[in-house]
């Protein structure tokens, strides 16, 4: 019995770590039209490792949703956002998931 429930606990745990995939918050100043808006997000999709991305103008908040398992560091992160011209003030790694944050986007927090 200990064994079947420390292999569904393990079931369970790798299936989480699936679904949930790595947020990376970035606070961008210099985002001031759509084109920009655009320019960001086909920047960061080539990136392997990138599975999605938000970027809020309103909110000068780019937000990359990293696949399971992989990462984006801090400096190529910063380098293709300032090598396009737009200055990273701040970056966070979160646990929320990029559909929370365009929920809170949309209610306007």
């Amino acid at each position: 019995m200990n064994r079947l429930r420390t292999g569904a606990l393990t079931v369970l745990l790798l299936l989480a770590g699936v679904v949930r995939a790595d947020t990376i918050e970035m606070t961008v100043n210099g985002l001031v039209c759509a084109f920009c808006a655009q320019g960001i997000e086909k920047t960061l999709r080539k990136n392997p490792a990138t599975e999605d991305v938000i970027v809020s103008l309103e909110h000068r908040l780019v937000a990359v949703a990293t696949r399971p398992g992989n990462d984006i560091g801090d400096d190529v992160l910063r380098a293709a956002l300032t090598d396009a011209g737009y200055d990273v003030k701040e970056i966070v790694r979160t646990e929320r998931s990029l559909a929370s944050i365009r929920e809170q986007l949309k209610a306007g927090r």
